[in-house]
């Protein structure tokens, strides 16, 4: 079936007669197939359904269909063609040509990531043989359950694979019903900002920070304030009085750091002392090449601290998956916060993400990723090393995605911002360190991603990005 004869079955599923109307409904036929041909939606040469089609489709009497095609077909608007049906006419010329469909834009394919693109796992490492066997197992025959009124908090057995992932992995032992799925950690802030805090109250936030998260708490009327950090993370300012803390005590990004003990002890005492939320961001504290991944700081206090995490860069960004592990007070407060909008999580790769975890895949999977990227770590400061010493140096990182590189001294008197402008020329992706900051101002230094890109790519991009910055400043 051509496009005019798909726009003129649609136009004709669309078309209404009115039983209580004054005009007989052969009249009301009439005058709707005449205006469908004047504005184009039925094309010259387009064929109209038989008059048995017609009256059935219209619920109305072959005798109906009959007399308005008649009148039609009398008025010059419609032609038969012997053995062929009723057409539309060819020859209208009191009727003016159509305009031209204006051009449809062709959608852009995205763009890949490019090497040193902070964040970006390797999808091509992504099972999806075995998801794809999660998710069929799940939806080809689906539980009752699955088919009900879902629960605003997620699937269950969802949630409580997540719990028993973080007690394995994270030390933090809490029942599944505390565990909240979202769409990311986006929504999770967006839901706390709501549910904690009424807009004007002040929340304290790590800067440099994430800017997602700065933009939700700024959208719900929030007063931002913001907390330094040295080298051992975040600094609570002497006499703090907010309603909530937002910190990274893992592992700070992009800088790198842990909390100690001793930070992390005095800001629970100061969240109980003054009544304050604890908003742990725990983003990808699973990648750790050294040791066993750090208990969070929700292990310590289980009524003021939120742990926050998310899919996003342990499985696949296209899940849309995340989470929260809320205190026992707070499940009232987030249930009422998410009757306002409803979830947004997708239910459908929720039944089949907790399969994939409760199988072991999940955690067999994170092993292989942390190893991989620990290689390729290790493949890209060795690179750095043999091509740019004078130039970028880079410390070896206990963990995470990214490494974070100083001027070396060919680079001391260059802005980290133009070298990333330089690399940018190149097709190659630096981000600056002092762009972290919100006024820009912060130390000097380059954020270069590995964990996404093959070790080829990696050798290959730092050769090229030698090239260029040799070529600048030898």
């Amino acid at each position: 079936m051509n496009s005019e004869q798909t726009n003129l079955q649609a136009a004709l599923f669309g078309l209404g007669l009115d039983r209580a109307a004054p005009a007989p409904l052969h009249q009301q036929l009439t005058e709707a197939l005449r205006q469908m041909i004047l504005s184009g939606r039925a094309a010259p040469g387009t064929r109209l359904p038989a008059s048995r089609q017609l009256a059935r489709d219209l619920s109305v009497s072959r005798q109906t269909t009959l007399t308005a095609l008649d009148q039609l077909l009398a008025e010059g608007y419609l032609e038969t063609r012997p053995g062929a049906g009723t057409y539309v006419a060819r020859d209208l010329p009191h009727l003016a040509p159509p305009p031209a469909p204006a051009p449809i834009a062709t959608p852009t394919a995205p763009i890949p990531a490019r090497p040193f693109h902070p964040g970006a796992p390797d999808m091509a490492q992504f099972p999806h043989a075995v998801w794809a066997r999660h998710l069929d197992r799940a939806w080809r025959r689906p539980a009752p359950e699955l088919l009900a009124l879902p629960d605003p908090f997620g699937w269950p057995p969802l949630r409580a694979a997540i719990a028993a992932h973080l007690a394995a992995w994270r030390g933090l032992d809490r029942p599944g019903a505390q565990v909240m799925i979202t769409s990311g950690a986006t929504e999770t802030f967006e839901l706390l900002a709501r549910a904690l805090f009424r807009p004007g109250d002040s929340v304290l936030v790590e800067s440099p920070g994430y800017g997602p998260m700065r933009s939700a708490l700024t959208r719900a009327g929030l007063a931002i304030t913001r907390m330094a950090v040295d080298d051992d993370g975040a600094i609570l300012p002497d006499g703090a009085r907010a309603r909530g803390v937002i910190v990274t005590p893992s592992r700070h990004y992009p800088m790198g750091m842990t909390l100690p003990l001793a930070r992390r002890l005095a800001l629970i005492d100061w969240a109980r002392r003054t009544n304050a939320w604890v908003i742990e961001d725990d983003y990808d504290s699973e990648f750790r090449y050294t040791g066993a991944p750090l208990p969070p700081l929700a292990a310590l206090d289980a009524e003021r601290v939120i742990y926050v995490g998310s899919f996003s860069k342990l499985l696949s960004p296209a899940l849309r998956l995340g989470y929260a592990v809320l205190p026992q007070a707070l499940l009232a407060p987030l249930r009422a916060a998410l009757a306002e909008t409803g979830p947004r999580a997708s239910l459908i790769p929720q039944p089949a993400l907790a399969s994939f975890m409760e199988s072991g895949e999940f955690a067999t999977h994170l092993r292989r990723m942390r190893r991989l990227y620990g290689q390729r770590q290790a493949v890209l400061r060795a690179a750095l090393a043999r091509a740019l010493p004078d130039h970028l140096i880079a410390a070896p990182d206990p963990a995470g995605m990214h490494l974070l590189c100083r001027p070396g001294p060919a680079l001391e008197q260059v802005p980290d911002t133009e070298i990333a402008a330089i690399a940018r020329d190149a097709g190659i992706t630096l981000r600056a360190l002092s762009a972290y900051w919100p006024d820009g101002d912060g130390p000097q230094g380059l954020v270069l991603g590995y964990a996404g890109f093959e070790p080829e790519a990696l050798e290959a991009a730092v050769l090229r990005l030698a090239d260029v910055l040799k070529a600048r400043y030898p």
